[in-house]
């Protein structure tokens, strides 16, 4: 049993380049990183990105892009691993996209350009996306099983 190496013995191959590999990516996403800040930001807990944690920068570009990313996620643009079907609920879109128009708001004239400029941008996008999608599903008769997500993709009020 010992020196058995016939075909039925399953054999265990061990990838550890995928580590060298995922380093690299991360040292060039690191540097690529640091090119657009510019040296901009001040040390300190605000700029203390890409620590140990891999975590992006606390700041209002970040906060702008979170909240995106997950309007976005629920206007269709993730797929779901399980269902492998688009997630797709208007409701949380436009909480989503409200929760923005309010960032705008309280934050008018407290931004700077580059800041202001990128919240404009996001929240044009988001909403011709919304109401593009709200126009569509109207067409095709609403949601499967109707109730209060069909009702608000019909309410588009941004």
């Amino acid at each position: 049993m010992s020196n058995e190496s016939g075909p039925d013995k399953p054999k265990i191959i061990i990838d550890s380049d995928w580590k060298s590999q995922a380093q690299a990516e991360k040292e060039k996403l690191a540097e690529a990183e640091a090119k657009t800040a510019g040296g901009t930001r001040a040390g300190g807990a605000a700029g203390g990105a890409g620590g140990a944690g891999g975590l992006p920068p606390a700041d209002f570009h970040t906060l702008v892009g979170m909240l995106a990313t997950q309007a976005v996620m629920y206007l269709g643009g993730v797929m779901d691993k399980r269902t492998g079907h688009a997630i797709f609920d208007p409701e949380y879109a436009y909480h989503m996209i409200g929760l923005l128009g309010v960032l705008e708001e309280k934050t008018r004239g407290n931004l700077s350009k580059d800041e202001a400029d990128d919240l404009t941008a996001v929240l044009h996008e988001l909403r011709a996306r919304y109401v593009e999608l709200a126009q569509a599903v109207a067409k095709s008769g609403g949601l499967e099983g109707g109730g209060r997500a069909a009702a608000g993709a019909a309410s588009v009020q941004l």
